[in-house]
């Protein structure tokens, strides 16, 4: 058996990620979603993640239990390390990761395929907003940090543009993400 396939969907807050990867699981139904673990309550709402307090995340990381984690936006963010399991039982599994933490990835899953999602400024703005999560200054943060590229020598990436129809980005998720058995 071989082992599976690592993706991990990066890109700025607003892009769609979270959405791109529900519509893809629904097409293919083997495909591991990566739920993570994060510093914020479970009741923030937008994704499927498990929220958990400082020092439960500190306690999990001193027990080998994460295969990655990071900071970011004033959180922590934790990659459970249950997914070699499923790698190693030939599934494909995908994770929303970081671009910041995408050189610590390809360290540690040497064979991880970046797919990096990107939207036109006014979109992530107006999608932000709608949201409701965030301020207007957290808003503009968020925005300024969407110009930052991909840290270099990255193997393998897949660019995706997700200013257009949902439907568009979705297709071109499930592109990316096609078994390598079909």
């Amino acid at each position: 058996m071989h082992a599976g396939r690592l993706f991990t969907v990066v890109g700025p807050s607003g892009v769609g990620k979270d959405s791109l990867l529900r519509a893809a699981k629904a097409h293919y139904p083997r495909l591991h979603l990566v739920r993570r673990v994060i510093t914020r309550p479970t009741e923030a709402g937008g994704e499927d993640f498990e929220g958990v307090t400082q020092s439960q995340f500190d306690a999990r990381l001193a027990r080998n239990g994460f295969a990655l984690h990071w900071q970011a936006h004033g959180l922590r963010y934790g990659i459970p390390s249950t997914l070699h399991e499923v790698l190693a039982d030939g599934r494909d599994a995908v994770f929303n990761g970081s671009r910041a933490m995408l050189p610590d990835a390809q360290r540690a899953f040497p064979g991880l395929i970046v797919i990096h999602v990107t939207a036109r400024p006014e979109i992530l703005a107006t999608r932000l907003a709608a949201r409701g999560r965030e301020t207007a200054d957290d808003i503009a943060r968020r925005l300024a940090r969407a110009t930052l590229g991909l840290p270099h020598g990255l193997r393998r990436v897949i660019e995706i543009d997700n200013s257009g129809r949902f439907e568009d980005g979705v297709a071109a998720l499930r592109d990316a993400l096609q078994p390598a058995s079909v």
